[in-house]
């Protein structure tokens, strides 16, 4: 980064810590969920936002009960009826911005382009109508897809250092100066329209890295992604996600979440935003060759919950980690988008809609999964 850039006006980084400058310059840990409030027969695989209604009214307060202070949203125009509602509280949130994940070449400039004018988009709905005071972070880009990193490596071998406005990167990945040239763009963009700037990160995934002493990465160790680009790290870290069931034991709990987790800790100098964790609920498991993606029995999924919590609160390095993200708060019945009518139905043998705490009931009502609700609480809410 450079020294000279601005910085942020209330959540900032300071050695391996955030802080927020609005509670006293305090080390913060974030509690938080995965919020995608797409209901049945809506979907944002058109560019659609979710319902500005009563849902929000129902949501926000259930999420805040939880013992939650950070939401972590995936729509890229969250309605105004959400932010009225956030206002109600003391939350915060940080904005998810995915761009096109299987992309032939990052590095097209046709790509690139169209993706920071979408960006920008979602920069400027922020200032029009969500709350900037309130979000710490712009997210740019999630789980890049393995075959789209080794194509863009592929195909810019040289491609290896990138010296922007704000971000300065030496002796990376093609595909990481793809994602820097697009932070520093969103950066820019923010301080020269707004006059400020928040925190900025790309979330990626443990089968790509940054963990790379691992015989399971879908990636050969010269193509991983180290998402350290910008402010922190976001990464979203599954306890069967490739990279991390290969992991040796945590020195505290034993776990491979927790070896994986501190691993990270050893290896990265940016605080760490876990950013996506949790078990899909599917009636069973489709792929026989990826364990544990779906299937969970409800009952099963709390002592889950409890153990990954344990893991990050009492690993070696914790003081790098700056929260956990339990996605997400119910149910999403569009995904994976294969038609459209996909959200009108809720598949069984798509694990992908079953991720939520809640599910969907009658009326749009959202209904606890046994006591995975109140275990998200009691975790959330300790001392």
């Amino acid at each position: 980064m450079n020294p000279e850039t601005l910085a942020p006006t209330r959540f900032i980084v300071r050695d391996n810590r955030i802080l927020d400058l609005a509670q006293g310059s305090m080390p913060v840990f974030f509690k938080g969920i995965g919020y995608s409030p797409y209901l049945p027969n809506e979907t944002p695989i058109y560019g659609a936002a979710p319902g500005n209604d009563a849902r929000y009214a129902e949501h926000v307060p259930l999420m805040r009960d939880l013992g939650v202070n950070y939401l972590h949203v995936f729509p890229l125009q969250m309605p105004a009826k959400f932010f009225a509602e956030l206002d109600r509280t003391d939350l915060v949130y940080g904005q998810d911005i995915w761009i096109w994940a299987y992309e032939e070449d990052f590095l097209d400039e046709t790509f690139l382009n169209k993706t920071l004018n979408q960006i920008r988009d979602v920069i400027d709905h922020t200032y029009a109508v969500g709350r900037p005071d309130r979000l710490v972070l712009f997210s740019i880009g999630d789980e890049l897809q393995a075959d789209a990193v080794k194509r863009t490596d592929a195909k810019h071998p040289d491609v290896r250092h990138f010296t922007g406005r704000h971000i300065v990167v030496k002796n990376r990945t093609p595909t990481e100066i793809a994602i820097a040239r697009l932070m520093d763009g969103a950066m820019d963009y923010e301080i020269k329209r707004y006059g400020r700037r928040h925190l900025y990160c790309h979330t990626s995934w443990t089968h790509i890295g940054p963990i790379g002493d691992r015989p399971d990465l879908e990636v050969p160790r010269e193509n991983m992604i180290t998402p350290d680009i910008g402010d922190l790290v976001c990464l979203n870290v599954y306890t069967y996600a490739r990279g991390v069931r290969t992991s040796p034991p945590g020195s505290v709990t034993g776990s491979s979440y927790q070896g994986y987790l501190e691993d990270l800790a050893a290896h990265l100098t940016k605080p760490v935003l876990i950013t996506q964790v949790g078990l899909s609920t599917s009636p069973f498991e489709p792929k026989a060759w990826v364990p544990g993606f779906g299937g969970h029995k409800v009952e099963d999924v709390p002592a889950t919950f409890r153990a990954v919590w344990q893991d990050i609160r009492t690993a070696w390095g914790k003081e790098k980690f700056a929260g956990m993200v339990f996605f997400q708060l119910h149910d999403e019945w569009w995904k994976s988008g294969e038609d459209p009518t996909d959200a009108t139905r809720h598949e069984n043998q798509d694990p992908e809609e079953w991720f939520g705490i809640y599910e969907i009931g009658a009326g749009n009502v959202l209904v606890p999964k046994g006591s995975i609700p109140e275990t998200v609480r009691s975790l959330f809410t300790e001392p």
